[in-house]
C-alpha cells in the first residue's frame, strides 16, 4: 500500500505522519486489495480539512471531514473510510456468492 500524504496551509510533522499511518492499518487490516491511499490535510482558518482518495482493486473510494482537532478529523475520516471499505467488500462478497447460479449484471 503507497501512502501519499499531502499538507495545504501545514506542514506535515512526524506525530501526523504516525497518527495517520497507525489509523489506516485500520483500513488494510479489513482490505487486503489496497492500492494506494492519498490524503490531503488542510487547515483553513478554524478549520481543520482532511480528507482521502483510497484507491482499491475496481473502485476509488473517497472521504472529506472537517473538525476544529486535527486529530480528531483524521480519526473520523479513517471511520468513514473504513465504512465504506467494509461496505464494497460485502458487496464483493454478496456478488460472488449469489446463489442463483448467474452472473450479476452491472446497472
Amino acid at each position: 500500500m503507497n501512502l501519499n500524504l499531502t499538507g495545504r496551509h501545514l506542514e506535515i510533522t512526524p506525530a501526523i505522519r504516525e497518527h495517520v499511518q497507525s489509523k489506516l492499518d485500520k483500513v488494510k487490516r479489513h482490505f487486503d486489495n489496497v492500492i494506494d491511499i492519498n490524503v490531503i490535510l488542510s487547515v483553513d482558518k478554524l478549520k481543520q480539512k482532511a480528507e482521502a482518495t483510497v484507491h482499491i482493486s475496481g473502485k476509488n473510494i473517497f472521504a472529506e471531514t472537517e473538525d476544529s482537532n486535527l486529530y480528531v478529523a483524521i480519526d473520523a475520516l479513517v471511520d468513514s473510510l473504513d465504512r465504506q471499505v467494509l461496505k464494497h467488500k460485502e458487496k464483493r462478497t454478496a456478488s460472488r456468492h449469489d446463489e442463483s447460479g448467474k452472473h450479476p449484471v452491472a446497472e
